[in-house]
């Protein structure tokens, strides 16, 4: 019984390891790769709170719990 408990134990605490948010800068450089791996020269990619990111076409990613957008501006 307790060897269930104890396993049981263990998968909740990886599941919630797994649902963690990434940090910002990190998911912002991972953007930054794939897009230039699109061959996109001139682009501007910022972290912005919530209430900045006005246009939901231009965020590419949301980070800290939700609370923080990645925006996506390309520059011609």
């Amino acid at each position: 019984m307790s060897l269930r408990l104890s396993a049981l134990a263990l998968m909740l605490c990886s599941t919630s390891l797994l649902a963690a948010p990434k940090d910002c800068e990190q998911l912002k450089q991972e953007i930054e790769i794939k897009i230039q791996a699109a061959g996109v020269s001139s682009y501007t990619l910022e972290i912005v709170s919530n209430a900045e990111a006005t246009d939901p076409s231009m965020v590419v990613g949301s980070c800290a719990f939700g609370s923080q957008k990645i925006v996506y501006q390309k520059n011609d």
